[in-house]
């Protein structure tokens, strides 16, 4: 049985919980093996949407084992929060699982992000404030707290005690704020700790068992290749491995056991947040895309920063997370248009540059090279195959393909879970 990655080839916001959606109906097990509630899928089921923000789309299938692994950080409030929007809306979680070493969000994560964003005014990174990158700056300082900790008083006290004695000295003396205490952090996280508790597993051991099992596994990347920590724009990246490689290290299995990697993107370019965007439409263009697309963050709210497509940026994810196939998204955005325009390179000063660089920023700016195509005008959101599709929009995705080297096997046109045609 095929494990698959479903990995954002962009800086997120691709549409992956729509393909993960799509695929979850012949799978066994659906896993997120990264980052917290700074990501968001929407999902939509006939006609009603989802916004999902931790739990993996499985979820919406009732008969499938929804997995969070260790290499997620949680926040407890926010995650059931989620949970209870989800009971009410009569979505079982009967078979959600939590991992026992994934870390948790605690209050000085949510303080530290914000007082540190204001703090650094105009050359703020534009993190979503959820205390995500404290929580991994925690994680890899071996003071980090897990489920494990959480579910055991005990023990969280304990640990709590010591990361404190750390965060107070950075919250009272480097930022002027109140000092937190063990019992205050306690009494808040009780009533998430009694909610969150009988879904906490080992959940590497729950997934080997099933791959033994010949069970079919989607891995859900949150976020996207842009935002990795060592492949993404640095520094204006997310704190984790939303790339191929983090499944490895998020849930505790061997990369013997995935065998393909679907690469989500766009038909074009957006981004949320700081940070250079060389194919950036500030221009009637970049609201049209934004406008027609609904392009929002579905955590923040922001609107997201809209561009042509980036030819670099792809050949670049399908390198570092090996790609196997391309789940393109939205191209029926781009109805409408007389045309469209594709990046196949950049000039940097007397240099031609036809892969993504270290850095995106420089004093030398990397300014496009486009190719333009004809666009079409005809409602493509009922096409289901291939060759339905008008001859432009099947030229503009073909050459998407040569220029990158991997297949569009899956292409949506419409953001229902059916308006997608299957190659």
């Amino acid at each position: 049985m095929a494990n698959k990655i479903v990995v954002g080839a962009q800086w997120g916001d691709e549409g992956k919980g729509k393909i993960t959606d799509m695929l979850a109906k012949t799978a066994d097990l659906v896993v997120r093996y990264g980052g917290g509630n700074n990501a968001g899928h929407t999902v939509i089921v006939d006609g009603v949407k989802f916004e999902l923000h931790l739990i993996p789309s499985g979820i919406l299938y009732e008969d499938k084992k929804s997995v969070l692994g260790g290499g997620v950080v949680i926040d407890p409030q926010a995650m059931v929060e989620e949970m209870e929007g989800l009971e009410k809306r009569d979505i079982s979680l009967a078979n959600l699982y939590i991992s026992n070493t994934a870390h948790v969000i605690m209050p000085y994560h949510r303080m530290l992000d914000a007082l540190e964003e204001k703090r650094k005014g105009d050359s703020k990174i534009g993190t979503t404030g959820k205390g995500i990158g404290p929580c991994y700056t925690d994680k890899t300082s071996r003071r980090g707290i897990r489920i494990a900790d959480l579910v055991d008083e005990g023990r969280l006290r304990s640990k709590l005690k010591k990361a404190l004695a750390y965060h107070n000295l950075i919250l009272n003396k480097v930022y002027g704020v109140e000092e937190l205490t063990v019992d205050q952090i306690v009494k808040e996280y009780k009533p998430y700790i009694e909610k969150i508790r009988p879904h906490v597993t080992n959940t590497s051991l729950l997934l080997n068992q099933a791959h033994q099992e010949n069970k079919k596994i989607f891995f859900e990347g949150a976020q996207g290749t842009l935002l990795d920590v060592d492949y993404g724009t640095y520094p204006f990246v997310t704190s984790s491995n939303p790339t191929a490689g983090g499944v490895c290290t998020g849930t505790g299995m061997g990369p013997t056991t995935i065998d393909d990697v679907i690469g989500v993107t766009k038909a074009y370019v957006t981004r949320v947040g700081a940070g250079p965007f060389p194919t950036e439409l500030e221009n009637e263009w970049g609201e049209y895309l934004r406008e027609k697309g609904h392009e929002f963050g579905v955590t923040t709210g922001r609107p997201r920063r809209c561009g042509w497509f980036d030819v670099p940026i792809l050949k670049h994810a399908a390198r570092v997370n090996g790609l196997t196939e391309l789940a393109l998204t939205k191209i029926d955005v781009l109805t409408g248009l007389e045309e469209i325009k594709v990046c196949t390179a950049y000039q940097h000063g007397e240099e031609i540059v036809n892969e993504f660089p270290p850095y995106l920023e420089s004093e030398i700016p990397y300014q496009p090279i486009y190719e333009s195509w004809p666009g079409w005008q005809e409602d493509i959101t009922n096409c289901r195959t291939f060759a339905e599709l008008p001859e432009n929009a099947r030229k503009y995705i073909a050459r998407l393909e040569e220029l990158i080297g991997v297949p569009a096997k899956i292409i949506s046109v419409g953001p229902g879970r059916k308006e997608a045609i299957i190659r």
